[in-house]
């Protein structure tokens, strides 16, 4: 067993968010990094004097989940640039921390969140190693499930969502800038490290209908499936659903006079477009309008040998292409 410690506002929310993942064995909050002299109960935490912060005591199983993961689902749950608050919760007791004991695990936290802290300006997340814990008194213990409608900053949705990964993050890694130079053309760089965007109709993919899987360029992590792709006649590729959710982050996008929901990967932080919602043509109402540049095709006959034999059973059925209905009239008016 491996163990970490999250603190992400009131521990009541991180320790459901913690306790909903496969592979997370038993889950105790309590106090974190505070006056070691003190054993502090809740009512003195919360005079904001004692240094302690509401943690999470994480015990998993990595044969079941990485570190990675956990770590991905934390910052999913919180704002980072937020400083000693998160939700509706302020002050010092509700920073956003996270904790650990051994270097192999610091060394994971410290790379994911140096990936974090590229999307997230002021970037308020403190990572310390573990000197003190308290165990919080009894009754806050698995407190949202003694008390069903009891108080949650996290939300819901993305409860259920982490407790649904469709696969494990840890086999991918953001390589380093330099590497990222050297692999990518000039134009990839522009759009995947720096927000930028390809010409409509001329680009590698928007008319790309094969079996297969739509992998992260930078990173390689997997991102949509080809029976999600179809022809919004945007011009750009364009996909109903991603993969798998845990996969996307979703920033504000304020580069034009309307405000955008901009896409990015997890692990590689790779810009890859924009998610709108409304959209007739798809069959769930929501597109995401992808750049090729950001994306790497991989047909499903090379799944296997490529290293994601794990994901074939869920490619589906050949699609042929979406033709537009006014395609016919093309040329005649």
């Amino acid at each position: 067993m491996k163990e970490i410690w999250f603190a992400g506002g009131c521990f009541w929310g991180t320790e459901r968010l913690m306790s909903a993942i496969q592979g997370v064995v038993s889950t105790e909050v309590g106090y974190a990094n505070g006056d070691p002299s003190l054993d502090p109960s809740y009512e003195e935490v919360c005079r904001r004097t004692t240094g302690y912060r509401e943690t999470v005591h994480v015990l998993y199983d990595p044969a079941e989940v990485s570190t990675d993961y956990l770590v991905y689902a934390f910052y999913s749950s919180i704002d980072p640039s937020m400083e000693n608050g998160q939700g509706n919760d302020r002050g010092p007791q509700y920073q956003a921390c996270i904790f650990w004991k051994d270097p192999e695990t610091e060394d994971t936290v410290r790379r994911i969140s140096a990936v974090e802290a590229m999307r997230y300006r002021p970037f308020c997340v403190v990572l310390e190693e573990l000197k003190v814990f308290r165990r919080a008194e009894e009754y806050h213990q698995r407190y949202l499930e003694k008390n069903e409608h009891g108080y949650c900053h996290v939300d819901p949705y993305l409860i259920k969502q982490v407790s649904d990964r469709v696969f494990d993050p840890s086999a991918y890694k953001r390589p380093s800038d330099e590497e990222i130079s050297e692999s990518l053309s000039g134009s990839e760089i522009y759009i995947t490290q720096n927000g930028g965007t390809e010409p409509p109709f001329d680009n590698e993919y928007d008319s790309e209908f094969g079996r297969g899987i739509f992998v992260d360029k930078v990173t390689g992590e997997p991102l949509f499936l080809s029976q999600d792709k179809y022809n919004s006649h945007c011009g750009w590729p364009a996909f109903s659903r991603p993969l798998d959710p845990n996969a996307m982050v979703y920033l504000e996008d304020r580069s034009l006079p309307i405000t955008r929901i901009e896409v990015r990967s997890r692990v590689g932080n790779t810009h890859l477009g924009h998610v709108f919602y409304g959209d007739s043509w798809s069959p769930t109402r929501a597109r995401y309008c992808m750049n090729s540049a950001s994306l790497r095709f991989i047909p499903v006959e090379d799944m296997e040998t490529e290293g994601y034999g794990h994901l074939v059973h869920l490619v589906g059925e050949k699609k042929e292409m979406w033709r537009s209905p006014f395609s016919d009239d093309v040329g005649r008016i």
